[in-house]
This record gives C-alpha cells, structure tokens and sequence, in this order.
C-alpha cells in the first residue's frame, strides 16, 4: 500500500501546486499527503495489539492456555508440527538411520507450499477480519 501511496504523491503534488495557491497551505496538504501511508500503518500496527492484548487476555490457565480458542491457534498449532516435523525431526531421522548404516524408510513428506499457502491465506482473512473490526463493521 505504502508504493502506491508513494506513486500517486508525485502527481497529486502537482494538482496542488495549480489549485491552492496559499503557499503555507500547500505545504500543510502536501505533507498530510505524504504522512497518510504512515499513519495508517501505524493505526492497522495498533490495532493489531489491542487483538493481541484481548486473545492474551483470554488465554484461561494450566496447559489448556496454550490452545486459545479460535482458529489461529489451531492452524499456528498445526503448521508447527509440519514444520517441526519437516525440518527438524525428519533430517535428524533419515541422517541416523543412514549413520547406523541402515536403510531410511520412505516417511512422509508434507507439501510446504500448500502448507504455506494455506498459513498465509488464513492469517490474511484474519488481518482482514481485524480491520473490519477496527472500522467498526461488526457481525449482526
């Protein structure tokens, strides 16, 4: 968002400088302009650990405090153990096996890309989600 905010200032600059002709107030526009992008990120960032703040709040005690209720726990869960596995115990296993002079079994392998794919599109309904919340568009 921050490249297209970036683009469009150049020429809306321009408008300016042929519209308003009070060289202050030219200047107080021309630098909100600028500053919009930046502004917004930081709202979005803010917003973003007031959620933080509310689901820590909701964490409940003992070893359930690690499985909040919610979606996001349960895929962050889910998308450690594949890459827990993935990276870390399958490499260790196969080198073991293969360094004992056996023969490694065919393990399963996960498809990090859907895996991916699938991580990063429900993380971005929930930025989206938090956004509708901070504009105020609750359910009904």
């Amino acid at each position: 968002m921050l490249g297209i905010v970036n683009t469009l200032i150049g020429p809306v600059s321009q408008i300016l400088d042929k519209v308003v002709t009070d060289q202050d107030e030219r200047a107080r526009l021309a630098h909100e302009i600028a500053t919009m992008a930046d502004r917004q990120a930081h709202e979005v960032a803010l917003a973003q650990i007031e959620v933080n703040k509310a689901e820590a709040a909701n964490a409940g005690g003992g070893w359930m405090g690690l499985f909040r209720a919610g979606w996001r726990p349960a895929v962050a869960w889910a998308c450690t153990a594949a890459m827990i596995w993935h990276f870390l115990v399958q490499p260790i296993l196969i080198f073991s096996i293969v360094a004992s002079g056996g023969q490694p079994p065919a393990l399963p392998e996960f498809d990090m890309g859907s895996l991916m794919t699938v991580l990063l599109g429900l993380l971005g309904l929930g930025g989206m989600r938090t956004l509708e919340r901070i504009r105020g568009a609750e359910p009904r």
